[in-house]
């Protein structure tokens, strides 16, 4: 793995860096527009992936129950149950993102309820406690938004924030595509600057 110092120094990894990253976060920008522009084809299109991966998972699970040990029951039951669920999920995707949301849901309750015990810890010997307390609040809030009206809210509401989410990773990769692009030119200015004045031999 490279070093994040070993990173900024390297010319080549940035500029692979930087053409990479500007091309995937436009990618992520356009698939997170269509989620919030057009939130229920993003839904099933999620739910359509969640269900490939079971699939897939449950093959895999499969062929190495089969190579391992054939007898191993639980193994044969797993790859059965991640094979039987992505094939519903795939068949039937408005149950699939009902159940999406209601993951989604208890994950916002979770995340809001460990945000208000590590404010509470926080309090006092961070100033910065109260940006803990407010996700922690907000993610309650979205938490409810999901249960509300489940499980019809689930087909707009799962997209969107799929959506939302993909659209600020395009954002942030291109800023750190720019940010590596900054690099760069600094590191062509050094070594520009070094062989316009060599160092005298001693």
């Amino acid at each position: 793995m490279v070093g994040y110092q070993n990173f900024i120094k390297d010319k080549e990894l940035l500029e692979n860096f930087q053409k990479h990253s500007k091309i995937a976060g436009v990618i992520f920008i356009l698939l997170g527009l269509v989620g919030i522009f057009y939130p229920v084809i993003m839904s099933l299109a999620t739910a359509y992936f969640v269900a490939w991966l079971f699939i897939f998972s449950g093959i895999l699970i499969g062929i190495h129950t089969y190579k391992t040990n054939k007898k191993d029951w639980l193994g044969w039951l797993k790859a059965f149950v991640y094979l039987l669920t992505g094939i519903l999920v795939a068949i039937f995707p408005v149950p699939g993102v009902a159940a999406l949301g209601i993951i989604l849901a208890v994950y916002f309750f979770m995340d809001g309820f460990a945000s208000f015990a590590l404010a509470s810890q926080m309090k006092g010997s961070n100033k910065y406690w109260w940006l803990i307390l407010l996700n922690g609040i907000l993610s309650i809030i979205i938490g409810v938004i999901f249960l509300v009206g489940w499980p019809f809210n689930s087909l707009i509401l799962v997209g969107l924030f799929v959506g939302i989410s993909l659209f600020f990773d395009g954002v942030v990769l291109l800023t750190m595509g720019s940010a590596a692009k900054k690099l760069e030119e600094e590191l062509e200015q050094k070594e520009q600057s070094s062989n316009q004045n060599p160092q005298p031999n001693s």
